[in-house]
């Protein structure tokens, strides 16, 4: 799993293998919430995004062994 951004600051590490890998997006947010209360609250903040194997996961995504799974904060830009 990696963090980005304020993400990453909140929970104080960029990259954490979670063993074994749940099988949705929803599981693995719960093992977080377990672990890290602060981290989960920030995860479901305002325009955080998950993406799955670099692509942008709508609802609760379906996870695999070895899936990549990286949170993003919100963005802007221009």
């Amino acid at each position: 799993m990696l963090l980005f951004g304020r993400l990453r600051d909140v929970a104080g590490w960029r990259e954490r293998v979670f063993e074994p890998v749940p099988a949705r997006l929803s599981a693995l947010k719960a093992m977080i919430r377990s672990a890290d209360p602060a981290l989960a609250d920030a995860l479901e903040g305002p325009g955080v995004q998950a993406a799955v194997d670099k692509v942008l996961a709508r609802g609760d995504a379906a996870l695999h062994p070895g899936a990549e799974v990286a949170f993003l904060p919100p963005m802007s830009g221009g």
